[in-house]
């Protein structure tokens, strides 16, 4: 996947940069016998924001009004395969939830990503897909998805 221009390094440090330097940005690690198992962070869209703009089919204004405290982006979850299945990625997604404020969390994933089960994974958490769409010209097309409220 890194021979893919949208997922290489420096590209990824890129997106990393931009998200972290934004308010409210929040990330959490897992760790065992020090060593790092996976990690997911978050950040609230701002009013400002172009979350929306590239959606199909387009929402209504009501639904992608933003304010800075009503969505949280999820913008990455991974865990290292040796820990796959055992439910850390679930643990890590609801302990950074669980201090967060916003009404409700949004996320982009690639519905091809292990013949769609991952996709599957974020239904069973409660995500309902809302759309699709292609953020970056060198991205795969996401499909979007919700999970509103927060915490069902």
């Amino acid at each position: 996947m890194l021979d893919r221009p949208f997922y290489a390094v420096d590209r990824f440090d890129e997106r990393l940069s931009g998200y972290a330097s934004r308010p409210g940005w929040e990330a959490v690690v897992a760790e065992e016998a020090g060593e790092p198992v996976g990690y997911v962070f978050a950040t609230p869209l701002g009013p400002s924001t172009a979350w929306w703009e590239d959606m199909e089919p387009p929402l209504s204004e009501d639904y992608t009004q933003e304010t800075g405290d009503r969505t949280l982006a999820l913008n990455e979850i991974l865990v290292r395969a040796a820990w796959r299945g055992t439910g850390i990625a679930y643990r890590l997604h609801e302990e950074l939830l669980a201090g967060r404020e916003e009404q409700r969390v949004t996320l982009l994933v690639n519905p091809q990503t292990a013949n769609g089960h991952l996709k599957a994974v974020y239904e069973s958490w409660g995500y309902r897909q809302i759309g699709t769409q292609q953020p970056f010209p060198d991205s795969p097309v996401f499909a979007a998805m919700m999970r509103d409220p927060l915490r069902p």
